[in-house]
């Protein structure tokens, strides 16, 4: 290792700075795909999806019971019923054999073709089939009552969805319809993630003295792949400007990398020196809590995100500022965090300066502290959700209603 070394923070900036110039150096990726159409779900569609034919490409039976001519129904009721007498039944996925003329009817399943010459459906509950195949009918119908014209979902030509959509369970249901085997989607961002620090190993190894094992890289993993990245992990590297250049050579081929530790002020932590040397640093130090030791930039035009080496702070910087903007860059809509309003179980000092982000656990219909320090991963593991604090609070009394963003 060199003498090289990391500079102590300068000045930290809010965090609204912070989100500012991630929005201002990230572009949604233009890179498309095909793919099967039961992978679909959860993709963002890169194309408008016209559709062939009409959905339903047939007018079809509403409702179980009968198939009729409506004017044959007039005033029809359980003291005065028509008399109809049944031609055929009609199954779905079978075409009616004969038409219905005036005085007779289709016995009809839902979803099955309409016979010529039939406009309704009477449900089968205002009817009562006798022996001698007669039928009598205890309602009127209207003119197209109880039945699905050909083409009232989808009309042929019509656009069922346009480019930038994301497709959810009903909209790769609509791309079903129109018999699309497969769709054009956009990329999901490759994003490179590797933990720095020797005192990192991995999971189902014997710790040596002074080691931990790696949190980081599969918290973020598991995050990536939630919020629509195509997760990429690479094996820890050491406190070395040698491995570390190695490191980033190696994770370049993704589309957003993510590195965790070595953003600190400590005298090995050389990370932000690779990144300057490589590439640009927009910031160093967000006033935070937890997660001040943050760092941005780009790489041959490629975000890098510098995370915190605790695993509190790193995933709680993740969750703030690295899922909105994986999301951007996956042209995936913001993500729709769910919140609570409670009141909060006990007073809660802040950090001067400092834009706090405090985990709390749901308790009794109230909100407790849950944090531990940023090195614990129980802070958030243990918790429901998370409270802000804003920098010029400097404490929050018990029993004040705070809002809680669950996790």
């Amino acid at each position: 290792m060199t003498g090289t070394r990391m500079r102590p923070f300068g000045q930290t900036i809010p965090l609204e700075e912070a989100q500012r110039l991630i929005a201002g150096a990230i572009r949604p990726l233009s890179r498309t795909e095909l793919v099967l159409l039961h992978e679909a779900g959860g993709r963002v569609l890169a194309t408008d999806l016209v559709a062939p034919g009409d959905v339903p490409p047939f007018t079809r039976a509403g409702m179980d019971g009968y198939a009729v001519r409506a004017a044959d129904t007039t005033g029809a009721s359980r003291a005065e019923p028509r008399v109809l007498r049944t031609i055929e039944q009609v199954f779905t996925g079978q075409m009616p054999g004969y038409p219905v003329t005036p005085g007779r009817c289709s016995e009809i399943a839902t979803g099955a073709p309409m016979p010529e010459g039939a406009d309704a459906v009477v449900m089968v509950e205002e009817t009562m089939r006798e022996a001698d195949g007669t039928v009598r009918i205890f309602a009127s119908v209207a003119p197209r009552q109880n039945v699905g014209r050909q083409g009232a979902d989808i009309a042929a030509g019509s656009t069922v969805l346009t480019a930038g959509t994301y497709l959810n369970a009903s909209r790769v249901g609509a791309v079903a319809a129109i018999g699309a085997a497969e769709v054009s989607v956009y990329v999901k961002p490759r994003v490179a993630i590797l933990s720095t620090g020797n005192e990192i190993a991995e999971p189902g190894q014997d710790l040596e003295p002074g080691q931990i094992h790696d949190i980081n890289r599969y918290t973020l993993t598991a995050l990536v792949t939630q919020h629509g990245g195509q997760a990429e992990p690479h094996h820890a590297a050491a406190d070395e400007l040698d491995a570390l250049r190695g490191a980033l050579d190696a994770a370049l081929d993704a589309d957003v990398l993510v590195f965790s530790g070595g953003s600190s002020v400590g005298e090995r932590d050389l990370l932000l020196d690779v990144l300057a040397d490589r590439g640009q640093v927009l910031f160093h130090g967000i006033s935070v809590k937890p997660g001040k030791p943050m760092a941005f930039g780009l790489v041959d035009g490629k975000p890098f995100f510098g995370m915190p080496g605790y695993p509190a702070s790193c995933l709680s910087n993740a969750h703030i500022l690295l899922v909105p903007a994986l999301r951007h860059i996956a042209r995936l809509p913001p993500d729709g965090v769910r919140s609570v309003t409670v009141p909060l179980g006990v007073r809660v000092p802040s950090v001067a300066g400092r834009h706090q982000f405090l985990s709390v656990r749901l308790a009794d219909g109230q909100a407790w502290p849950a944090f531990k320090a940023s090195g614990d991963i129980t802070s958030l593991a243990l918790a429901d959700g998370y409270i802000e604090i804003p920098i010029a609070v400097e404490a929050v009394e018990a029993g004040t209603a705070v809002v809680v963003h669950l996790l």
